[in-house]
């Protein structure tokens, strides 16, 4: 009779012990896979990579307006100005001085407060490789870093963490593989612009000669790049300077009201930069 009871003992403190294996099991495993999940679902573009991203989903009709800004910022009141009207948001890459620069101070709270995306150009707009030879790097990896540290913390002057500005758009758009893994290495993202229309060339000014581009020019060759290429304007980012130099009377940011309008009516929808990059 006591092994009887014994037996039923056993097998009843067995059976409990194994449906308290098989529940840790199971919560285990549905923990697993809520992490797993929410890992899955952290933008790619987040983890930082060694190489520059100049373009979003090529099948999405979402374009990111980007506007740089160093030594001039003349428009950013009419471009502040416009976004709110069209009731769109921008992504700002400003350089340290810019952001130091007091005549700015208010239009950068502004442009914050509307919920634009707010970077880093750099803090001293320096030139990092050789205009011709651009393997041929013209600073150390010390100088880079501390130089792009230095404008963070004037982003975090004006209220803006590193986390939620993590996308470094390099002075002059001009880099190379070491900057670009230098950015990784500090826990940034390097972007650059879309090639193939004319808008970054808004800065020159007819002193240039051959090298100036008029606005007529510009905006043209922003539709007929959508015109010709397959994929259209999807996923661009097309970058405009908040300012120029005043050498130039025909300023391209003039031009933002009419070429929203048009791209919007070719079903286009204007997104930030962090946003370009959500899948």
């Amino acid at each position: 009779m006591r092994v009887l009871i014994l037996s039923v003992t056993v097998q009843k403190f067995l059976r409990d012990y194994l449906v308290r294996i098989i529940l840790w099991l199971l919560v285990t495993y549905i923990i697993y896979q809520y992490f797993i999940h929410k890992v899955d679902t952290v933008p790619q573009a987040m983890i930082p990579s060694s190489i520059a991203i100049n373009r979003g989903d090529s099948t999405k009709k979402n374009i990111a307006l980007v506007f740089t800004a160093h030594e001039f910022g003349d428009g950013l009141a009419f471009i502040r100005e416009t976004l709110r009207d069209k009731k769109i948001k921008g992504s700002f890459f400003f350089t340290g001085d810019f952001y130091r620069n007091k005549n700015f101070s208010g239009l950068i709270s502004q442009l914050s407060r509307d919920n634009n995306y707010l970077g880093s150009h750099s803090d001293k707009h320096l030139l990092y490789c050789d205009w011709t030879k651009r393997d041929s790097l013209l600073v150390t990896e010390k100088e880079f870093a501390d130089d792009l540290l230095n404008s963070y913390r004037e982003l975090d002057n004006v209220g803006i963490d590193k986390k939620s500005a993590r996308y470094f758009l390099p002075p002059y758009e001009w880099y190379n593989d070491s900057i670009a893994k230098w950015t990784a290495k500090l826990g940034f993202q390097l972007i650059n612009f879309t090639a193939g229309t004319r808008s970054t060339a808004d800065y020159t000014y007819p002193e240039m000669g051959s090298r100036y581009v008029s606005n007529d020019t510009i905006y043209q060759s922003i539709i007929n790049f959508d015109k010709k290429s397959s994929s259209g304007l999807n996923g661009f980012i097309l970058l405009v300077h908040a300012g120029t130099d005043p050498r130039r009377k025909e300023k391209f940011y003039h031009q933002l009201p009419q070429l929203i309008d048009e791209l919007k009516n070719l079903n286009y929808s204007f997104v930030t930069i962090d946003q370009l990059f959500v899948k």
